[in-house]
């Protein structure tokens, strides 16, 4: 195939690699020349995605921000041939679906909304690899449920991507899911790295404080765009967390061991239910 990649960070660099890795033209495409440049001298991309190689595409992956993945195709969605098989990667899905699927009718290109579940704090294209997808999960926002040709042919595409599950949902059971499960995640992490105890936690800190500051370190430009793109659910999900937080604040300040026990239990069990 000849595939384009429009974003050559993390996610659109470990694209290119792997399809690369599995025979594939690439062409890619970054606002930063020199990151371009680089990856085209590095192998991972073989030529520039331009308006004349975008119309060679067989597939397009958008591995932008979700406002410049949408303006990257609302510019160029007429240069883009028939049938070509057109995937975002971003992290919500409302808006970008909302926006690229119009798109795709009048142009007759196909386009399904996507979000791979997998990445790092580590951001760019030094970063990626080819195998950063192999074992994940990807999420998929299709533009029809009881279509065969058009499954069979998306898991055709994803292959040398080496994504172990494929779950279909739609955009907005997407961004409700995913402010519970990463959005609110980051949020979290962020705020917890900001108590002044975390200036002095260097030999008092192990596995507990490493797991739930993770993700602290994150991009703020992009986390900024997800976050505010899905506050409706994202502000639900922080309303419910500060009332159980509330709960262990009140239990503490009456110095009420059994009710603080049960609160403790009835997470741990509940992690065990949902974890299986």
């Amino acid at each position: 195939m000849n595939v384009g990649i429009v974003g050559t960070g993390l996610i659109g660099g470990s694209l290119a690699k792997a399809y690369k890795q599995e025979g594939n033209k690439i062409y890619g495409f970054d606002k930063d020349e020199s990151i371009l440049s680089f990856a085209c001298l590095s192998g991972a991309v073989d030529e520039p995605l331009d308006e004349k190689s975008i119309a060679e595409c067989d597939v397009i992956f958008l591995a932008l921000n979700p406002g410049d993945a949408v303006s990257y195709l609302e510019k160029n969605a007429s240069k883009i041939k028939k049938n070509t098989f057109v995937m975002d990667c971003c992290g919500v899905k409302r808006f970008v679906c909302s926006r690229c699927f119009p798109l795709a009718k009048k142009y007759g290109f196909v386009f399904v909304g996507a979000h791979p579940m997998a990445g790092s704090h580590k951001a760019g294209l030094k970063n990626s690899r080819e195998n950063l997808f192999r074992g994940a999960s990807i999420i998929l926002v299709p533009p029809v449920y009881d279509d065969p040709a058009l499954f069979g042919r998306i898991e055709e595409i994803l292959k040398p991507a080496g994504f172990a599950h494929l779950t279909v949902t739609t955009a907005e059971k997407h961004d409700k899911m995913i402010a519970f499960s990463s959005q609110m995640a980051h949020i979290v992490s962020n705020a917890y790295i900001k108590s002044p105890a975390a200036r002095e936690h260097k030999g008092f800190s192990a596995g507990s404080y490493k797991d739930l500051t993770r993700v602290a370190q994150l991009d703020a430009e992009m986390w900024s765009q997800l976050c505010l793109e899905n506050s409706d659910f994202l502000i639900k999900e922080l309303d419910s967390f500060i009332k159980e937080v509330r709960r262990y604040k009140r239990t503490l300040e009456e110095k009420n061991k059994n009710k603080l026990k049960e609160l403790l239990e009835e997470g741990s069990r509940l992690k065990k239910e949902t974890d299986g």
